[in-house]
């Protein structure tokens, strides 16, 4: 019974190996081949940890319990299954959940609020800086009314020609008339 935990334990960690170095490569050799037979607990990391924490059980049990076969393979069964729920409920699907994509359009720029990096002049072009997401990022800008904008004045994206935004100065109290 030893050899079948240890052989788990290995395969289940040649398993994690492979998933994590080929796991992208083979998705896409498939092409979603056998997306049918998908369940959202069967992820190669919960079936991974639960083959090698039954390995490992077993063969912790085996040689440092007095159990007999049964009893080590039921508890063996056991703590496999409850390792791998945590790692499904406290590692996977907590990071379904929390996948997001760090990529923008420049058309979603339009309406923010920036800040002047590089002083504009009136005609030609300087950077505005924008908040997006948890960072900044950085695009060249003009004018729209064609005036000198320096360095540090808030601005709002009125435009985007050609990757360059079109920007006013921000005005607070230019919200209330309205």
């Amino acid at each position: 019974m030893e050899a079948l935990y240890l052989s788990c334990l290995a395969g289940g960690v040649l398993f994690a190996i492979v998933s994590v170095l080929f796991g992208d490569v083979l998705s896409n050799a498939l092409d979603g081949i056998l997306d049918f037979m998908s369940v959202d607990i069967l992820k190669p990391m919960v079936v991974a940890s639960a083959i090698t924490v039954f390995g490992g059980a077993g063969v912790l049990i085996t040689r440092y319990s007095g159990f007999s076969v049964i009893p080590n393979l039921l508890l063996s069964i056991l703590i496999a299954i409850c390792i791998s729920l945590l790692v499904y409920f406290l590692y996977v699907k907590p990071m379904e959940n929390s996948e997001n994509s760090t990529g923008y359009s420049i058309h979603d720029l339009v309406g923010r609020i920036g800040e002047i990096t590089i002083p504009l002049p009136e005609q030609g072009y300087g950077e505005v800086m924008v908040k997006m997401g948890a960072g900044n990022v950085l695009h060249i800008a003009s004018s729209l009314e064609e005036r000198v904008l320096s360095a540090g004045t808030r601005v709002v994206i009125v435009d985007q020609i050609d990757g360059v935004l079109s920007v006013a100065e921000f005005d607070e109290n230019r919200g209330d008339d309205v």
